[in-house]
């Protein structure tokens, strides 16, 4: 190929080696060794070689192609001198740069190694746009994976989003395309431009690993520093790694920021991450949860989908601020003793068309074969997990947020859609795996080095498997054969419990295994008992609308179902406006029913669950032992003629233990006695009742005397009051 077709090929967007033509270029004139420069500048008018050396003067560049080929010689011999390209467009405009394709490559072949077998852990440091300064030179280092494109390019405001002007250049077999583009600042709006064999045209992708993106409905990706952030959580991150989570407490409150509090005042627009800081931080505080979980913050397109589809998977979203300002709603949390989980969705991606769906015109991110890469529930695609380049990116981002948000801990959803071949898909639509069963093997590769890797590199750090089926292990260590999750959510608990307490309590008794059934597998995993966002959308009801009964029996129960959640061994979850009794369905468009807070027995039921938390919290009996029989006792688990049942909950110190007895009907019970283990004085440390609740104030006037008479296997025993709908909770002193 001739140089002529090689600079058609070039100003065509056709080129997939600009470093051949661009740049600098040893020649030779007369016998004498020399260099040119040669330059593209699409439709400019004239271009100019401008030397960064003091008294050199601009010098002309020779138009070698009518479409804006420019190259002129270096009249001295040193090819590394830095220059500038100065361009005059068709509108007279002057503009001067240096220029990209005088500097070589910057990914290592080291890092070119670690990135093709998988283990480049901290990809994000040379993948996307990075602020660097070369020889001198500012500038942003852009890095994209994108091996079946023909041509990658950088385009955007200052380039006039022309894919011509700034092609990459190729790093071999890896599928990396690399460019450092001098002279443009942070806060650059830029794509990627690709071709492919497989389009018939160039399109346009944001970028994968981008930290920031603009605000929906707008798709580009922002060039963000993210590593000037001065941090002031050290405390809480050395308490974080000598910290076990499985026997501290964790009671977390899950939030959607876009819908936790909005601004009537200003249209209903959203809170900032300062303004959250501000705000959401100091009422978990004062609720005394532990841990607040965030649906997910990377940044997606589409409201609706709650961030679970998202196309941003290391860009915190741009809809409440930059992304300096959430490490400050993460650092602000910390400093008040509160940890921070957020969402995490590997398990599908959307196919928004600047996303990763056919992101170098190809299936490059999931498989080509809808029985393996389409979700037909989500119209969504699954990712490829036995690719070691999707499976880095998405181990990549788990650790990015660990890394360089602080964040405490990651829930991760789905697991369930990534553990089986056959999920949500009829026979037929599903392909075996190599031996023939239903389970998803590279994907459950990907969740145990996952689980490994947060574990060994961020101690104290958690994850949390949102997984329903019967999958052995999800919880349990690799090592022993699971798949190495911290927790496991229990979505059992919380069907069995919720269909109970939507009984009429006259028909509870005739269900009372609903409510004791968990016992039977509570053990089986470290649980997280949960009542979520999913359980109050969709015409579900609330927590506090799917109650049974008057407005005041609806209070009651609601107040007993968490004062049953709290006693129960497992971790803690409610979602924001369960708290308080939300009478509205969530909805993400809006705010919650904060005017509520002013009004008993709201106000009474917000009480009440703060109180249940520093409850939890301070007491090691309902915490420090969650996944083991030493840490619960059943009393009386056979009164369903009653709807009562009444159970202990120990320490590590055996003798450390809470009584906890539960009234499920709206009968109060005089002289109800119950067993305990040992005689004095049992103190009423809570009561579901209490008026300040907006109970009917019945209870045991503080506490009760043991006597020493015989009951459910005890050699001593209480005679108490049970309230109506009530739970009760009493402690020796």
């Amino acid at each position: 190929m001739t140089q002529l077709e090689y600079i058609e090929r070039l100003v065509n967007a056709e080129h997939a080696n600009p470093c051949e033509l661009l740049g600098p270029h040893q020649t030779s004139i007369g016998g004498q060794r020399t260099f040119s420069v040669r330059a593209f500048a699409p439709d400019a008018q004239e271009a100019r070689l401008v030397l960064d050396l003091p008294g050199s003067q601009p010098i002309q560049m020779n138009r070698i192609h009518e479409a804006g080929f420019f190259e002129a010689l270096l009249p001295i011999p040193n090819p590394s001198a830095p220059y500038r390209i100065q361009v005059k467009d068709s509108n007279g405009t002057v503009i001067e740069r240096h220029d990209p394709y005088a500097f070589g490559p910057l990914v290592s072949e080291y890092d070119l190694h670690l990135f093709s077998e998988g283990t480049l852990f901290k990809a994000y440091e040379t993948l996307g746009a990075h602020l660097k300064t070369v020889n001198g030179i500012s500038g942003v280092h852009f890095v994209v994976w994108a091996p079946n494109a023909t041509r990658v390019s950088v385009i955007g405001g200052f380039n006039r989003w022309d894919g011509r002007c700034h092609p990459m250049i190729r790093r071999g077999a890896t599928g990396l395309w690399e460019l450092f583009i001098p002279d443009i600042p942070e806060g650059t709006f830029y794509k990627y431009e690709l071709r492919s064999g497989n389009a018939t045209a160039p399109f346009t992708k944001a970028d994968p690993y981008a930290f920031a993106a603009e605000v929906r409905p707008r798709t580009a990706s922002i060039v963000r520093s993210i590593a000037t952030y001065q941090w002031s959580d050290r405390a809480w991150m050395e308490r974080r790694a000598g910290r076990d989570p499985l026997t501290a407490p964790l009671s977390i409150y899950e939030v959607h920021l876009g819908s936790w509090m909005r601004v009537p005042e200003e249209d209903g627009r959203w809170l900032t991450y300062r303004e959250l800081a501000n705000k959401l931080i100091p009422y978990v505080h004062d609720m005394d949860y532990t841990h607040i979980e965030l649906l997910p913050i990377t940044e997606h397109p589409f409201d609706g989908s709650w961030g679970y589809q998202a196309t941003g998977y290391f860009a915190a979203t741009s809809r409440f601020g930059p992304p300096e300002d959430f490490m400050a709603f993460v650092d602000t949390a910390h400093q008040a003793g509160i940890g921070v989980i957020m969402d995490w969705a590997p398990a599908h991606f959307p196919d928004d068309p600047h996303g990763l769906a056919w992101f170098d015109g190809t299936h490059l991110y999931d498989h080509e074969d809808p029985r393996l890469g389409f979700h037909p529930e989500w119209n969504s695609r699954i990712f490829n997990y036995g690719r070691v380049e999707v499976k880095n990116f998405l181990l990549n981002s788990a650790l990015f947020w660990l890394d360089r948000y602080h964040i405490d801990g990651l829930r991760v959803d789905a697991v369930a859609s990534m553990l089986y071949r056959d999920y949500g898909r009829k026979a037929g639509e599903w392909i075996p795996n190599q031996f023939g069963g239903n389970e998803n093997l590279e994907a459950v590769a990907f969740l145990k080095e996952l689980n490994v890797l947060v574990h060994q590199e961020y101690p104290g750090a958690v994850t949390i498997a949102e997984e329903s089926t019967a999958w052995p292990g999800v919880s349990k260590p690799t090592y022993t054969g699971g798949l190495g999750f911290t927790f496991k959510w229990n979505m059992g608990w919380m069907h069995d419990t919720l269909e109970y307490f939507a009984l009429d309590p006259l028909q509870r008794k005739h269900h009372q295994k609903k409510i004791t059934f968990g016992l039977v597998y509570a053990f089986h995993e470290n649980f997280v008992l949960v009542l979520s966002h999913d359980e109050v959308v969709h015409g579900k009801k609330t927590l506090l609308d799917k109650m049974p009964g008057d407005p005041w029996q609806q209070f009651a129960n609601l107040r007993a179902l968490y004062g049953f959640m709290y006693g129960h061994p497992g971790k803690k979850m409610l979602f924001m406006g369960g708290e308080f009794g939300q009478w509205w369905e969530w909805n993400h468009d809006d705010s919650l029913q904060w005017h509520l807070c002013e009004q008993e027995p709201h106000l009474g039921l917000q009480r009440y669950t703060r109180e249940l938390n520093r409850l939890y919290t301070s007491e090691p009996a309902l915490h420090e032992v969650d996944f083991d029989w030493t840490g619960f006792q059943w009393i009386d688990i056979n009164d369903s003629e009653n709807s009562v049942i009444a159970f202990l909950r120990k320490a590590r110190n055996q003798d450390n233990a809470i009584v906890c007895v539960c009234n499920f009907t709206p009968v109060p019970r005089s002289h109800y006695r119950i067993g305990v283990p040992a005689l004095g004085r049992y103190r009423e440390v809570l009561n579901s009742d209490s008026a300040i609740y907006g109970g009917s104030n019945q209870g045991n006037e503080g506490g009760v005397m043991a006597e020493p008479t015989a009951c459910h296997g005890f050699a001593n025993s209480i005679s108490l009051t049970l309230p109506p709908l009530s739970v009760l909770f009493l402690k020796t002193e």
